[in-house]
């Protein structure tokens, strides 16, 4: 049974560039909270609001919509905050980009992930409004930084790798 993981992070910290490497690397299966939030809720709440065309307009406008995405999943997260979690995890390994303080700390009540990593890039990218974020580096098991090259992310996020679905200290 592969590892259960929380991504998580301010926008643009690299959560889906972790993900992406494992995937390559490791062959573990992930998604990003925004993905499927669009693909099981969201579009068909928006696409007539905004007079999107496709699937793929919709998803691509919700960096200029965050709270707005943010308040949909509270709604949908209503009665269970981990609730689209374990949705995702049906399909995937790793959860990319979970927003809310309150469904993180639902998931870890409910024991839905093995661990949860904060990735940080607070020096390159800066802080995100708690309007549309409120994790914390404080909700995660670990960091990983990811403020240099892309490279040196990349060998950070091998390592932490070999060592989560390899067991292996040495890459």
């Amino acid at each position: 049974m592969t590892m259960k993981v929380l991504i998580i992070g301010y926008r643009r910290s690299g959560k889906d560039t972790l993900a992406e490497i494992w995937e390559e690397r490791f062959g573990i299966k992930y998604e990003s909270s925004s993905m499927a939030a669009a693909r099981l809720f969201i579009y068909d709440e928006l696409k007539d609001k905004y007079g999107y065309s496709s699937f793929e307009e919709c998803y691509e406008d919700r960096m200029d919509r965050r709270k707005e995405w943010y308040d949909l999943i509270t709604v949908f997260n209503s009665e269970d905050p981990a609730r689209l979690a374990k949705i995702m995890l049906e399909t995937s390994d790793v959860y990319v980009g979970m927003r809310s303080g309150i469904e993180v700390n639902s998931c870890k009540e409910q024991e839905i992930f093995d661990l949860i990593v904060w990735v940080d890039a607070e020096e390159r990218v800066g802080k995100e409004s708690t309007e549309s974020c409120t994790v914390t580096k404080e909700d995660a098991d670990i960091i990983i930084t990811n403020n240099d090259t892309e490279e040196v992310f990349r060998v950070k996020a091998l390592k932490l790798g070999e060592v989560l679905f390899n067991g292996k200290i040495r890459v």
